[in-house]
């Protein structure tokens, strides 16, 4: 159960790396696809990976929650044994929330949004968050991802497996975003 409910879940939250992947690296095609009509509804293409980003995180979430519920026997969120750790991964939520608020802060929809892909001026930045590292959001993303699944499956064999999973999607992700 455990390999098959991980093939489903590395399938789903692939689709967002691929997403990006597509933005970053073909946003000439990316545009186009966001002229046609039943796309151009949603608006510019920065609004489109906007929407995308909203479904993508609900798309991840569902996948957590279906961990949780699928590998806690039909209970979505079975906290940790330990209050200690329920602490700790709150405090790794909670940090990874401040990176992921600060690069939305620092550099708006359009910065955050892969604007300098799709024809705008982002300045560089270099304030915080981006003073402490090169990639907040996504260090703040895998941050909330092992925070949540520490408190809700740890120490369960399978708490750390989704948690590997993403960090190595987001490092790989960041590294071809160079």
């Amino acid at each position: 159960m455990t390999l098959w409910s991980l093939l489903v879940a590395a399938g789903a939250l692939s689709i967002e790396r691929f997403w990006y992947a597509w933005v970053c690296h073909h946003p000439d095609s990316f545009r186009r696809f966001c002229s046609k009509p039943g796309i151009a509804l949603f608006g510019e293409p920065i609004d489109v990976l906007r929407n995308g980003f909203v479904c993508f995180k609900t798309l991840q979430l569902a996948v957590f929650v279906g961990w949780c519920y699928i590998h806690g026997n039909g209970t979505v969120i079975l906290p940790g044994e330990d209050g200690q750790w329920i602490w700790t991964g709150s405090l790794l939520i909670a940090t990874g929330q401040v990176l992921n608020f600060g690069v939305f802060l620092r550099l708006g929809k359009i910065g955050v949004f892969y604007g300098n892909k799709l024809g705008h001026q982002v300045p560089w930045c270099r304030g915080f968050p981006f003073s402490l590292m090169p990639h907040p959001q996504y260090v703040g993303a895998i941050l909330s991802i092992w925070g949540f699944f520490m408190t809700t499956r740890f120490p369960h064999d399978d708490w750390c497996l989704l948690p590997l999973l993403q960090t190595g999607q987001y490092a790989l992700g960041a590294y071809l975003e160079q």
